[in-house]
């Protein structure tokens, strides 16, 4: 494995299937390498509606447990900031995958009330961490304008969202076809 420097906190961001994941595994193992009373956690935000992504948590479960055996997972698709704290230690670095499936589970719940975010929560959350924080979001602001004004709301929303995490990480990477590309902090 190739040395990975692990920074205070990360933001990784690019589109599906980017690579995303398999940088923040490579940080995580890499943190974990460094000293054994180190552990990782994973906070995953994703729900399982349908049977496709039943088994795609379920994929990302098993490729995660035999990438990173080490680390474990919580899963919080809505109190995401008191997951952060909850799990906060000087000795822990934190995955959060994702904040779009976070953001959409706030906005867009599957069922209930949207829930209001604090454009402050995720900045606050990282200000507090005590150990190291890697944050996974979408890049989904790239393209056209959607049609719908829903849509429109979210890639809004999204893109706030992602500004206000890069602005409070100490690193900003994209992720491009498996390639880091880093826009803030050094690699």
């Amino acid at each position: 494995m190739v040395e990975k420097n692990v920074a205070r906190s990360e933001l990784i961001l690019g589109g599906q299937k980017s690579g995303k994941t398999r940088r923040a595994e490579e940080l995580a193992a890499a943190w974990l390498v460094q000293s054994p009373s180190h552990r990782a956690i994973y906070i995953a935000t994703a729900q399982a509606w349908d049977e496709e992504m039943r088994e795609r948590i379920a994929r990302h479960r098993l490729d995660r447990a035999r990438r990173v055996p080490r680390m474990e997972t919580v899963e919080e698709p809505h109190e995401l900031a008191q997951a952060i704290g909850a799990n906060s230690r000087a000795d822990t670095l934190i995955v959060v995958d994702c904040l779009t499936l976070w953001l959409t589970a706030r906005l867009m719940p599957h069922a209930g009330d949207a829930q209001p975010v604090d454009g402050d929560e995720i900045p606050r959350a990282l200000a507090r961490c005590a150990g190291p924080i890697i944050l996974i979001s979408n890049e989904i602001g790239q393209g056209v304008v959607p049609m719908g004004r829903d849509s429109r709301q979210f890639v809004d929303a999204l893109g706030s969202l992602n500004q206000a995490a890069a602005a409070a990480s100490e690193r900003v990477t994209l992720m491009s076809a498996g390639l880091a590309i880093t826009l803030k902090g050094t690699a």
